[in-house]
């Protein structure tokens, strides 16, 4: 990997994590003198980029409950910064950390667009949905002056792909354009994740996202553009953020939103850690609780990587959350969400309709 920007200027907004986690590959970890940087010296670690210079772009799931086959990530990290990120041990891989070095060193694949169209090309490929980002935010600040999601956007749409997209950033809407085209040909979804419309939960636990109302107008933006939009509730935090189940749906459908999902927050392995120190950190008088009822519902554990009950958790607690969603969806009408279409699917120089 190779420097590819410089580094960006002082932050304004402030970082979750609080120290580097122990790598799981490494044999050797550097002890800081404290044991968490303050916030004053969180807001001034730039932001360093780096080159990832990867044959290949799309990334293949077999999880039995994940909804999708095939996913593109161009960026390896997020400076999104969100404390409970499923994604944080990813970093490992790379010889980073799933702490500080998650939202500070992101990895840039500077020819996802070139590899996207490539795998395309190739006679094994056969059209399906492809989810932008299965694993960290397609659309965190960097991809403002990067465009490669917005390229691999334009990709799919030469070929006639289709395409999911989850973000939590307004940034979204930029691409309104080609996400227009796409949805003529019902090529493409957006689902907004919004974890809880409190700022001052928001500024902590998700510090570098868009705020709660931004989220919500993006719903709205791209609705009134007919590009199909939904609302993802997710992670839901037991004891902090849970109560705000039936309030982000109801916003999200008063924007515009038409379908609608729900999370519950894990924790593997590194993020068990992280998660911790932040709730004590910032929550103080709810640690306690937070925890208790997340342990409630991933039997005694704060994390249960059992398919089945990942996502949602189990208990008493579990079921209750999960009738109060399926109930609310229903009075709010957001089911409306019908399965892309594959029939567009054509490479450049063939005939339409051999597939």
């Amino acid at each position: 990997m190779n420097h590819t920007h410089d580094a960006t200027p002082p932050p304004r907004r402030g970082r979750a994590a609080a120290f580097n986690t122990p790598n799981r590959f490494e044999r050797l970890h550097v002890l800081e003198d404290a044991a968490a940087l303050e916030e004053d010296d969180l807001r001034q670690i730039q932001t360093e980029f780096l080159r990832d210079d990867s044959k290949s772009v799309l990334s293949k799931n077999d999880s039995p409950d994940v909804p999708f086959t095939y996913s593109i990530n161009a960026y390896r990290g997020c400076e999104h910064g969100c404390i409970y990120c499923y994604a944080r041990p990813s970093h490992e891989y790379l010889g980073f950390s799933a702490g500080l070095d998650f939202e500070t060193r992101i990895v840039v694949k500077e020819n996802a667009p070139r590899l996207l169209e490539k795998a395309f090309m190739k006679r094994s490929w056969e059209p399906q949905v492809v989810v932008v980002s299965g694993n960290t935010d397609p659309y965190q600040p960097v991809e403002r002056k990067m465009e490669l999601t917005r390229r691999c956007l334009e990709v799919c749409l030469k070929f006639g792909n289709p395409v999911g997209i989850i973000t939590k950033n307004h940034l979204v809407t930029r691409d309104i354009d080609i996400l227009s085209r796409l949805a003529e040909k019902n090529l493409v979804h957006v689902t907004i994740s919004i974890t809880s419309l409190r700022n001052d939960v928001i500024n902590v636990m998700e510090p570098r996202t868009s705020r709660p109302a931004r989220r919500l107008d993006a719903i709205r933006k791209l609705a009134e553009a007919g590009i199909p939009v939904g609302v993802n509730a997710a992670p839901l935090i037991p004891g902090l953020t849970d109560e705000e189940l039936v309030p982000i749906l109801e916003a999200a459908a008063e924007h515009g939103a038409g379908s609608a999902g729900y999370i519950v927050v894990r924790l593997p392995g590194p993020v068990k850690e992280l998660f911790v120190d932040w709730i004590q950190r910032e929550f103080p008088n709810r640690a306690d609780k937070v925890l208790r009822r997340i342990r409630s519902i991933r039997n005694g554990e704060l994390s249960d990587p059992r398919f089945g009950s990942r996502m949602r958790g189990d208990g008493e607690w579990a079921d209750l959350l999960a009738n109060v969603f399926k109930m609310t969806c229903r009075r709010l009408d957001l089911n409306r969400r019908t399965p892309l279409s594959t029939n567009h699917f054509q490479r450049p120089g063939e005939q339409l309709g051999l597939f």
